[in-house]
């Protein structure tokens, strides 16, 4: 039973989603301000974090600040409607994804479900048959989600890995913003969202330029994305 960390203020919300979550078939724990909320996330084992960003004592970006100095846990942020700036600052500081609040709770549910297929521990055979990929000064291991970069462990997001690993599978090619996002989002691409442009964005600053200087992956405006590296 996957165990999830639902951190919000609101008293009643958290306990109308935690009643439902339950039923869906998760394991629910609840936080009400941001102290407890990073205490609690860094000190037990927890599958994902649902984590709004206005939170009494410490909000919701200053947790997110504070968990990945120390863990990868996959963290779904809650934001207003229509707030990109919110989501903007939530992706960069590593967040998976977003919703927008009030969310409907099948929704909440579907976003939750996704992000945990991408980061179970448990993998398929058919998981365990993708093969690794080697280019340049960065390897990259599907089985156990390990990024090295000239040997050194790079700590990505399980977004951001996912992201990666479509990226170098096809080197050398567009993918677009559009199959970026339904492969390693699960959903449609909105109007103006910049989600999978932030992905990028972080995965640019924590790769660094490429043994010649060069940018790894190259933007092809208004439409996506290729990584360029050079053989391994």
């Amino acid at each position: 039973m996957p165990k999830l960390l639902v951190a919000d203020d609101d008293i009643e919300l958290c306990q109308l989603l935690q009643e439902y979550l339950s039923q869906e078939g998760f394991d629910v724990a609840l936080a009400h301000d941001g102290a407890t909320a990073a205490k609690l996330i860094l000190d037990h084992s927890f599958d994902l974090m649902v984590l709004d960003v206005m939170l009494p004592n410490m909000n919701g970006f200053d947790v997110l600040k504070t968990v990945r100095k120390e863990s990868q846990v996959p963290i779904l942020m809650l934001t207003a409607r229509g707030d990109e700036i919110d989501r903007i600052v939530g992706l960069e500081l590593g967040a998976d994804d977003y919703i927008a609040k009030p969310c409907n709770p099948r929704e909440l549910t579907a976003r939750i479900r996704t992000i945990l297929r991408r980061t179970e521990n448990v993998y398929s055979t058919k998981q365990k048959k993708l093969q690794s990929v080697h280019l340049g000064d960065v390897y990259i291991n599907p089985a156990s989600r390990e990024v090295l970069l000239n040997n050194e462990v790079v700590k990505l997001t399980a977004t951001e890995f996912d992201i990666l690993y479509l990226l170098m599978n096809n080197a050398g090619t567009l993918v677009s913003r559009d199959d970026l996002s339904e492969s390693c989002l699960g959903r449609t691409l909105e109007a103006y969202d910049r989600s999978i442009d932030m992905h990028i964005s972080n995965l640019r600053r924590k790769l660094g330029p490429d043994s010649k200087g060069d940018e790894r992956i190259k933007t092809v405006r208004g439409v996506g994305y290729q990584y360029v590296a050079l053989d391994s």
